[in-house]
């Protein structure tokens, strides 16, 4: 493998990162070190990069290179899982000087990738690397929180209550990353959102005052859980197969139009009645129908 830059992360609430609250999100501090990578090449030889370049010892990013090069158990890590690449943040003084004492010049772990193809990568989700990491004590940064359907007041709770590393009685942290292992942008872009203490306080916090968190369940959300069940789904599923003479991914836009077109011509009356007259955002309702119909047929998204 070769050097890949790691993603941009996108600020909430801009259209790169557009309904990626919608579902299950897991929300992890962000560290505010550099920005580091570490991977296999071709022979086997411990390679390490920094946002933007593979490094040298003569070139090591604030001696990230020489630190990697002396990790045995990062190396034991990727011996065993030769495709991975590990994203991560050297903790070395940066803006914020509030760290512990102890968490410094160590690489946190954020993210675990294989590679795909030449521009695209596979984002392992944290529930399946944390265990890997954790059989070679490795360090890692682990969420915060895990929020289905989140609000930006939700986050903003979450932000003001990271102190992840952070000496007793010293503030925040730099920010918090959100990441939906189910959400692509409109660009078919899996990308991440971030919200920055810094900005946020510079911008928000005089205007809006202490945020008032009410994390109940949308009704978009009640919906799709008490109308796309399982066999709902697998019936729309069954048309397709029966109509094809079989099942190709070349259908999976199909089945989930198929889902949420069905839903609406066959429910709308039993929604109107069940739920009172709701206000329904339908492109949420959308977003969610087809979140429940990649939970229901997983095996034909893999």
């Amino acid at each position: 493998m070769e050097f890949r830059k790691y993603q941009h992360l996108e600020r909430y609430s801009t259209d790169e990162v557009d309904g990626i609250e919608l579902g299950e999100c897991l929300v992890f501090p962000k560290l505010d070190g550099t920005n580091a990578s570490v991977w296999l090449d071709d022979e086997g030889n411990v390679k390490a990069g920094s946002r933007n370049r593979e490094l040298s010892l003569d070139k090591d990013n604030a001696g990230f290179y020489a630190y990697i090069l002396t990790n045995k158990n990062i190396e034991a890590y990727l011996k065993k899982h030769p495709t991975h690449r590990l994203y991560g943040e050297f903790l070395v003084p940066h803006t914020i000087k509030t760290y512990r004492e102890d968490a410094w010049r160590r690489f946190y772990i954020f993210d675990v990738t294989i590679d795909k193809d030449e521009e695209h990568v596979e984002y392992i989700p944290y529930d399946i690397y944390k265990p890997m990491l954790e059989e070679f004590e490795l360090d890692y940064i682990a969420p915060l929180v895990k929020l289905k359907n989140g609000t930006y007041e939700s986050f903003i709770k979450t932000l003001e209550q990271n102190n992840f590393l952070i000496k007793d009685g010293q503030g925040n942290g730099e920010g918090i990353v959100i990441k939906n292992y189910d959400f692509y942008n409109k660009y078919k872009r899996q990308t991440w959102a971030k919200i920055v203490t810094s900005e946020f306080k510079e911008k928000h916090y005089k205007t809006m005052g202490c945020p008032e968190v009410q994390l109940k369940e949308i009704v978009e959300q009640q919906i799709v859980d008490e109308f796309v069940t399982e066999a709902f789904v697998e019936k729309e599923y069954a048309k397709i197969v029966n109509e094809n003479e079989g099942w190709q991914s070349k259908y999976i836009p199909m089945l989930l139009g198929r889902v949420f077109s069905e839903l609406i011509k066959e429910e709308t009356w039993n929604i109107l009645k069940k739920f009172k007259n709701p206000k329904i955002d339908f492109k949420t309702l959308n977003t969610l129908t087809i979140n429940r119909v990649k939970q229901v047929k997983s095996s034909v998204f893999s």
